[in-house]
């Protein structure tokens, strides 16, 4: 089983937050900082005042395409775009 936790403040300089996303599983853990910006926020989860869920579902959707080890250790939340062009029209359909 795989255990995902999201630790998310202000991003320095004020705009947006840096979620902290530990995950864990059989092999180890692994450390990613993911940047979310208020426009991500609108964009992915609109109505979201907090980013922590986002992230969390963000890595659910990473961990079925890619293992653990392959996550970039820091990003901006959409760069997954970038490698997963499906994850804007199925991220907010996830459940929270």
């Amino acid at each position: 089983m795989t255990a995902i936790e999201v630790t998310c403040s202000p991003h320095p300089g004020g705009d947006g937050w840096a979620c902290v996303v530990v995950v864990t599983d059989a092999t180890g853990s692994g450390r990613h900082i993911v940047r979310v910006r208020p426009a991500d926020l609108r964009r992915y989860a609109p109505g979201a005042t907090e980013p922590a869920d986002l992230a969390r579902r963000s890595f659910e959707f990473l961990l079925e395409r890619e293992p653990r080890s392959s996550i970039l250790s820091a990003f901006d939340l959409p760069v997954i775009e970038r490698y997963f062009p499906e994850y804007a029209s199925t991220i907010g359909r996830r459940p929270v």
